[in-house]
């Protein structure tokens, strides 16, 4: 269960009030307020505060006192070209904060997104729940043999029973272990800061993550792509349908330059000229090394 009886009577309560303001407000982001969106098996997404919408972004790259033009087409064609010419500061007009519960080991690899303001469940304060991740059967993967980074095929069987059976028994034994070591009965207690140490990076934390649409999308670009990995990148999913409903001319351009496009290199670039010539271009005559192939291939042959 993602959310405690605690943080769920918390939500209704925030969704229960009703505050007057003159900010510029989104339905769609309106109905996401302090709701959890579940992720992995104990995880979840949820909007705390935002800050503004489509209309501010053309208000900043206007620098005017209106909320943009009358034209909504005449904003989205602006947005369109703010992201198609790269134009970042616009963007970074409109804020989200987000609570998130996530693995640490997923935490480990978002964290690395540095244009942020984050603040993390302290561990030397409160003791962790007995909450870990173990990944569903058909999220078991061997080691890519082209990716040193990134996984192969599935594991099965008996080999896949045996992977899930160790992850499950070494977490439980963790957390036993954990209790075992700050306990206070019949003994002083190791201090929390210290026993944490002994916890696997499939234990659950959370934090409050606020960040503005720019980087945010930065941070859609790289782990909502195809070939980050799974266990962020349904985060990353989960965000993604969030910002559509908050900013829905700015996602629309986002995901048509960014998530659907793609970025070529010189030696690319021109190789697609031969090709459209109808010039053979093979890795061989190409210029780029076999890596550099590799990628070249999986745009050009990614499915529609």
């Amino acid at each position: 269960m993602p959310l405690s009886p605690d943080q769920q009577a918390e939500i209704d309560a925030l969704r229960s009030e009703s505050q007057p303001t003159l900010r510029a407000t989104v339905p769609g982001m309106e109905a996401h307020l302090y709701k959890a969106h579940e992720v992995l098996d104990h995880g979840f997404i949820r909007v705390i505060d935002y800050m503004g919408d489509d209309a501010a972004i053309c208000q900043a790259a206007r620098v005017s006192y209106g909320k943009g033009t009358k034209s909504v087409q005449n904003d989205e064609g602006l947005i369109r070209y703010l992201m198609r010419h790269w134009h970042s500061t616009p963007f970074e007009m409109c804020e989200i904060k987000l609570h998130v519960k996530l693995p640490v080991f997923v935490a480990r690899q978002w964290i690395r997104h540095r244009t942020a303001n984050v603040n993390e469940y302290s561990a030397r304060y409160s003791i962790l729940d007995r909450e870990f991740y173990i990944p569903a059967p058909e999220h078991i993967n061997a080691q890519s043999t082209v990716n040193n980074q990134g996984r192969g095929g599935l594991l099965e069987g008996e080999e896949a029973a045996r992977v899930l059976e160790i992850l499950k028994a070494d977490s439980s034994r963790a957390y036993d272990h954990y209790q075992e070591m700050i306990s206070d009965e019949g003994q002083d207690g190791l201090a929390r800061e210290l026993a944490r140490m002994n916890l696997p990076a499939n234990v659950y934390t959370q934090w409050y993550w606020k960040v503005d649409l720019h980087n945010l999308f930065h941070f859609l670009r790289l782990r909502a792509d195809a070939h980050a990995q799974y266990e962020i990148r349904v985060y990353a999913d989960a965000i993604c349908k969030v910002v559509a409903d908050w900013v829905p001319a700015a996602y629309g351009a986002f995901e048509d330059y960014r998530l659907g496009g793609a970025t070529l290199s010189g030696k690319a670039l021109d190789c697609l000229r031969r090709m459209l010539k109808g010039e053979t271009v093979t890795q061989e005559n190409s210029g780029m090394s076999k890596g550099e192939w590799r990628e070249f291939e999986g745009v050009l042959n990614a499915p529609v």
